[in-house]
């Protein structure tokens, strides 16, 4: 009986060890992920100045021709 319980005992934190594991591998995925989407977001938004100064430009060249 005793022995039965130690087996359940070390079966149980192994268990808890792989969960640990599993758990820390997925926070870390979670970091890597978030640092990730704040780089694009960044990037998105350099991007969509680059975009609306472009537009800018365009707008000014097509008020500057002249009328039809």
């Amino acid at each position: 009986k005793i022995r039965a319980m130690n087996d359940q005992l070390s079966a149980l934190e192994l268990r808890i060890d792989q969960l640990l594991g599993h758990f820390a591998q997925v926070r870390d995925e979670n970091r890597d992920l978030r640092l990730r989407v704040a780089n694009l977001e960044s990037e998105n938004r350099r991007l969509q100045e680059k975009i609306d100064a472009a537009a800018e430009r365009v707008e000014g060249l097509i008020e500057g021709l002249p009328a039809a």
